[in-house]
């Protein structure tokens, strides 16, 4: 999908991804809570969606959220207002980021590659924007390791990414790995569906933005 098509599909689910946060919580949260719940300093949360992220963050941070879609961050203003954090939102497109090379301590994303047009422009993107001594961390989904899950994931991949412009039955590492990125450490969970990662910025990436 291109940019123009995920805004317009989002405009569509955005308000029924934030009512069903508490599906998200019971799912996900733990895995949020295991990568996000230790960043410190400004950080930057790319495509944040709804703002699932926000309630996992310390309450010392600095937060920028970033998303492509308007409907998205109306639904991610509400919910950075319920949390003690200081931050603003933005919209933009994370294939393409407005800030300069070491803007940010820490950069985080969920369940964002799998939407993005080209996920490596986007991860090389915040490789840029974070500092060489910060972290990066993803909480990413795609195909699981368990047979009849996998099977119905393939089963559906067409239909879903048509529907919601996910893609199912991506692998994360692979992702990570093309864009050049290191992984300091990186669990799996939720029947291999979800990967999570810690990665150090790569400043001597020969990517050009």
């Amino acid at each position: 999908m291109s940019i123009s098509d995920i805004k317009e599909s989002y405009a569509q689910y955005a308000d029924c991804m934030h009512r069903l946060e508490w599906l998200d919580r019971a799912f996900i949260g733990r895995y949020r809570q295991a990568r996000f719940g230790d960043v410190d300093g400004q950080v930057l949360d790319v495509a944040c969606g709804t703002g699932s992220n926000f309630r996992y963050l310390p309450d010392t941070v600095n937060l920028v959220g970033i998303d492509v879609s308007p409907a998205m961050l109306a639904n991610a203003e509400d919910q950075l207002s319920k949390v003690e954090i200081d931050g603003s939102l933005r919209e933009m497109d994370a294939q393409n980021l407005e800030f300069g090379d070491d803007s940010f301590d820490a950069v985080i994303s969920a369940l964002s590659t799998c939407t993005f047009p080209d996920p490596v422009a986007a991860l090389q993107e915040m490789n840029r924007v974070c500092k060489p001594d910060g972290t990066i961390r993803l909480v990413e989904h795609g195909r699981s390791d368990v047979g009849p899950i996998a099977t119905y994931q393939e089963w559906r991949a067409d239909a879903h990414y048509t529907k919601t412009g996910c893609r199912w039955t991506q692998e994360p590492s692979e992702i990570v790995s093309e864009a050049g990125l290191e992984i300091r450490d990186t669990s799996t969970g939720l029947f291999g569906m979800i990967t999570t990662f810690e990665l150090l910025p790569n400043c001597e990436s020969d990517s050009t933005f």
